[in-house]
């Protein structure tokens, strides 16, 4: 296996474990909202954490079906937070902390294209539209928190 396979395999079960510990941070943060507003807070959430899903489905895909690797059954440390300002900063922080490591590894992935003749379209789509809906995700949090 190619250098640059095995770098990526280490970086996207990153990723893949990112995911893990969002979703799981979403759907457990939802259960804390109460008051006015809360519904719509709760739908926000619970509708980022179905993406996440979504992120760690496209991430195992890549890593086992176009990298032949093991994807990760790890998970991301997860944060705590009790009210609504709290989880909504936690929640864009950690989007933008996984911007951010995303786009390092769709970085790697263009800088590798040669050495990926038959994977590079794949990885740098699917990548990119993760990191298009972690964006969407922080003006997201960023309308929640009025700022």
């Amino acid at each position: 296996m190619a250098a640059v396979k095995k770098e990526l395999i280490g970086m996207l079960n990153k990723a893949l474990e990112l995911e893990h510990a969002a979703r799981i941070q979403y759907l457990c943060h939802a259960e804390l909202i109460k008051g006015l507003n809360a519904e719509k807070i709760i739908d926000r959430l619970t509708e980022i954490a179905s993406d996440e899903e979504k992120h760690e489905k496209k991430f195992r895909n890549l890593i086992g079906n176009y990298l032949d690797g093991e994807p990760s059954m790890g998970m991301a440390p997860t944060h705590r937070a009790s009210e609504v300002p709290e989880i909504l900063k936690i929640n864009r922080k950690g989007e933008k902390e996984a911007i951010d490591f995303y786009k390092e590894i769709y970085q790697k992935v263009v800088d590798a294209k040669k050495d990926l003749p038959y994977e590079f379209e794949t990885l740098e789509h699917e990548i990119r539209h993760v990191i298009l809906d972690e964006e969407e995700h922080v003006a997201e949090l960023t309308v929640l928190l009025g700022d």
